[in-house]
């Protein structure tokens, strides 16, 4: 077999090899977006899956040119990868400057001329796309579409295993974790700071006035502005960190490692970033702005104080004037070591084994 024949059966191997490791649902999308640049040298890839509504197209993963800006958001039918979960038609377009399906947007930070889009199939049901593009027209041969469409077959079966593992504990529009997800991980969080003495801090996240998005644009921009201030938490954090949609526009934010400077920095940033770049939905910029409240465990209380410490300043901080950050007050056991702690709230899950 020769090397350019060997090349690709290798990327595609190995995978294979790593999907069938136990993944989240991001990493292995992740996965498949670095495989597809490796395996046709395009200069971005993107998962995107269908919500549960199936009508809109959500940010999964992204990997090359623009992969740090915030993601567009696509609805069936808009677009070209709208376009083909709207006809459930893989798509190949050698110059995207010259199909009216193409979108262009000032807000995408990287060039498209060519472009391959390739549905996600399990069990007959369409769940999402496969893309992959690059500036110079012609870039993708039929070879190379044949590549994308392999890859989007055999990735499928791992991405809709942890799809479906996921949506038990996630929460359809933003892809954060739901409510039912925060109190078990943040005990498990607090197990494992315990045992290893290791700091572990807790945000609160509330969007500003987010009834007169609503109100003033409708509904589907109110989705909008949620699910991009949720992608934009997922690019300033690190995957160690589980952000939970609390409710409506409340979030939180799980630290593990993380001790009270570095988390007021990390909401700082959060909020910063939020206030100095507005969100968008079909063209009309939206301003929006977050109030967070800060807490870190002291070792002893239990999620459900240190979940209310984080209220309160967040609280505080709609007080203030709203869009800042409030640290919270230490509470009664800070002044106490962590380490010698009982954590008597705790119940580790499987003796609290776990590897990071």
């Amino acid at each position: 077999m020769s090397n350019s024949a060997s090349e690709p059966l290798g990327i595609l191997l190995q995978l294979t090899q790593s999907l069938g490791e136990d993944r989240t649902l991001e990493e292995s999308l992740r996965a498949v977006t670095d495989a597809a640049l490796e395996l046709v040298h395009a200069d971005h890839a993107s998962v995107r899956l269908l919500d549960a509504a199936k009508t809109s197209l959500l940010s999964g993963a992204r990997s090359g040119a623009g992969a740090g800006h915030r993601p567009l958001d696509f609805h069936r039918g808009e677009g070209v990868i709208g376009w083909a979960v709207e006809h459930r038609q893989s798509v190949a377009i050698d110059d995207a400057a010259e199909d009216p399906r193409f979108v262009q947007s000032r807000e995408q930070g990287f060039a498209i001329r060519s472009l391959v889009v390739e549905p996600l199939w399990s069990s007959g049901d369409l769940i999402g796309v496969l893309s992959v593009s690059s500036a110079a027209p012609g870039a993708f041969d039929a070879e190379s579409r044949l590549k994308v469409r392999l890859l989007a077959n055999c990735s499928v079966p791992p991405i809709e295993k942890a799809r479906l593992n996921r949506l038990a504990v996630v929460d359809d529009l933003t892809l954060a974790f739901n409510v039912r997800h925060l109190a078990p991980r943040l005990r498990e969080e607090m197990a494992y700071s315990h045992k290893t003495s290791s700091p572990l801090s807790f945000l609160l996240l509330d969007l500003d006035h987010f009834k007169r998005v609503n109100d003033a644009h409708g509904h589907a921009a109110g989705d909008a502005v949620l699910r991009q201030f949720a992608d934009g938490v997922r690019e300033r954090v690190r995957r160690a960190d589980v952000l939970v949609r609390r409710g409506g526009e409340e979030f939180a934010l799980i630290m593990p490692g993380t001790t009270s400077q570095e988390a007021q920095a990390i909401a700082e940033r959060i909020q910063e970033t939020l206030a100095l770049g507005p969100l968008s939905f079909e063209g009309t910029k939206i301003a929006q702005t977050v109030s967070i409240g800060v807490a870190t465990w002291d070792g002893e209380e239990t999620p459900e104080a240190l979940e209310r410490r984080a209220d309160l300043a967040m609280y505080e901080a709609k007080d203030k004037g709203r869009n800042c950050v409030v640290v919270a007050k230490p509470s009664r056991h800070a002044a106490r070591d962590p380490r010698t702690a009982l954590a008597r709230s705790i119940t580790p899950r499987n003796g609290a084994q776990r590897t990071r």
